[in-house]
């Protein structure tokens, strides 16, 4: 990287952002049938936290991360960033999704480059930012490859890079490791932890699987019926063994949570 473009990193280099929802709800029609997505939802993520929402689907958790996302808006209640509302999609804001929606007309290093349009840079710096995020998270080899020359879990990591290019104050990620294989999906956690770990930005993940959530976390959130029902801590220091008792104690808790919490709302209804 030059010492031009270290530079520009360092100058536009963002500060970190608290995340918080405050009496949110957000409800839908489907057809007649009305759908309360979201019901007096309030959490407040602190900076540079990692932090997972996990429950069954249709508790609202993509719901949550779409209102910080800036894709649509609350019926009521605040959604804030660093303090402000949340009104529209921002830079400051970079999203990670299931599948890494690639252009696939573009190689890996424009695919990541494309993403520094709206950060003023010219392209030669461009091209030198994305390459340097590209070999952050172990592609520099791949950075003139196409998508479909890429393998699954190597197309996430680009979308993972050009996520992280934008020095983004909020990492959104919904699912991101949910169609890798078990041992890529690990390679995978391994690498968002580090990228973590050197960077700090608040993170929000959104996931089914609760071993996901314990071994990336910080704290770990339990949606139920529109609502994070309850927020535990994850007490372990980094790289975590899931074969450990104190990890399947925490783990079993978590279940029998989100069991309660099923059974709770089939009550409701």
């Amino acid at each position: 990287m030059t010492a031009a473009l270290e530079a520009w990193r360092q100058e536009e280099r963002r500060d970190l952002a608290t995340i918080e929802f405050v009496d949110v709800r957000k409800h839908y029609h489907q057809g007649e049938r009305h759908v309360r997505a979201l019901d007096g939802c309030s959490l407040r993520i602190e900076e540079g936290e990692f932090f997972s929402l996990l429950g069954p689907s249709g508790t609202g958790k993509t719901t949550l991360l779409g209102l910080v996302a800036g894709f649509e808006a609350a019926d009521s209640g605040e959604v804030l960033v660093g303090g402000e509302a949340v009104r529209r999609p921002g830079p400051d804001r970079a999203l990670v999704f299931q599948a890494p929606n690639l252009y696939p007309w573009l190689s890996a290093v424009d695919n990541v480059a494309q993403a520094l349009h709206a950060r003023r840079l010219p392209r030669r710096q461009r091209r030198e930012a994305a390459l340097a995020q590209l070999a952050e998270v172990g592609l520099a080899d791949a950075a003139g490859r196409h998508p479909y020359q890429l393998s699954g879990g190597m197309q996430q990591r680009v979308g993972i890079a050009r996520a992280l290019a934008m020095d983004p104050r909020v990492l959104l990620m919904d699912e991101p490791f949910a169609a890798l294989d078990a041992y890529v999906r690990q390679e995978a956690q391994a690498l968002i932890v580090a990228l973590w770990l050197k960077r700090q930005v608040t993170t929000l993940f959104v996931t089914h699987s609760i071993e996901e959530a314990l071994l990336l976390s910080t704290r770990v959130g339990i949606m139920a019926a529109g609502k994070v029902a309850d927020v535990l801590e994850v007490p372990f220091e980094h790289p975590r063994d899931p074969t450990s008792a104190e990890f399947n104690d925490l783990r079993r808790t978590i279940h029998e949570r989100i069991e309660a919490g099923v059974r709770n709302e089939r009550r409701a209804r």
